[in-house]
């Protein structure tokens, strides 16, 4: 449970309410070489500097990530992904790392606000019993008791995990936002929930696969962005991204309600490598 949620809170314009969960901003920069060629040697190093002071204090700041990559390919140089329980401190951090290296050296060329959130298709309590009873466990009995009780234990694990994440420092990251069709002939909002469930298990089940090879957030921003979520993957090679991407596109989700927007691929490297790599 979020510490900071209450059950009900005086706001002013100022205060924005917690909710269970952080805020998730994936922000995507091209460097202004022209203008970071005008610096001197002396402000270029107090210019990286501020970045990387900047870079520690998100780390050092109670229920904040920050994570720094060298984008592959022309569509931006570097990229941040940030994390925060508020939506202020998230607000704050982003205009500071975009002046960090000084006037117009930054240039963000892509940026995608989501939140953490939990799934509405996870198994219910009442539904994995029903699916114990099926297979010949005898409801109340000492082993149903316990399997309830191992599934609860995984079930809150499973959801602390989506709502407040720790980020891998593996070091392939691919990040690309989705929705679900709104077709004539497919419709995933005019299915029933019943049905996209069982869709949504099957698709779980496919991505299940890549345990121990890829890390997955899926991060909501129905509102909040151009799509309805965001999907970030950690792998420790591109293959397992490629794989992984080309076998969920023939699962029945995807093939009938899929819409995806671009994909951005980069290597999570530490800041002092990170500067090199794009000549800084």
């Amino acid at each position: 449970m979020n510490p900071h949620a209450t059950e009900s809170q005086e706001t002013d314009s100022d205060t924005v309410i917690p909710y269970e969960g952080w805020h998730v901003m994936h922000l995507f920069y091209n460097i202004e070489q022209s203008q970071w060629s005008l610096f001197s040697d002396e402000e270029k190093l107090e210019a990286k500097t501020n970045l990387s002071e900047l870079i520690q204090e998100i780390r050092s700041t109670d229920s904040s990530q920050v994570l720094t990559f060298s984008v592959v390919s022309p569509k931006a140089d570097l990229a941040f992904m940030l994390l925060t329980d508020d939506l202020h401190k998230a607000n704050d951090f982003e205009k500071r790392i975009t002046r960090a290296l000084g006037p117009d050296v930054l240039t963000c060329v892509y940026s995608y606000l989501s939140m953490t959130e939990l799934s509405e298709y996870t198994t219910s309590e009442e539904s994995y019993g029903k699916d114990l009873v099926e297979e010949g466990i005898e409801e109340g009995s000492d082993e149903f008791k316990e399997k309830i009780a191992e599934f609860n234990r995984r079930i809150a694990k499973y959801n602390q995990d989506r709502l407040y994440p720790n980020m891998p420092d593996w070091p392939v990251f691919c990040f690309y936002p989705m929705s679900k069709r709104r077709g004539e002939v497919h419709n995933w909002y005019g299915e029933t929930h019943e049905h996209r469930a069982k869709l949504m298990g099957g698709h779980a089940r496919v991505g299940r696969q890549w345990a121990g090879k890829i890390r997955q957030l899926i991060t909501g921003s129905t509102g909040l962005d151009e799509m309805e979520w965001g999907v970030t993957l950690f792998s420790h090679n591109t293959q397992d991204i490629k794989e992984i991407v080309y076998q969920m596109r023939f699962d029945e989700v995807t093939v009938k309600y899929g819409e995806f927007g671009d994909f951005y691929i980069g290597l999570q490297l530490p800041l002092d490598e990170l500067f090199r790599r794009v000549g800084l």
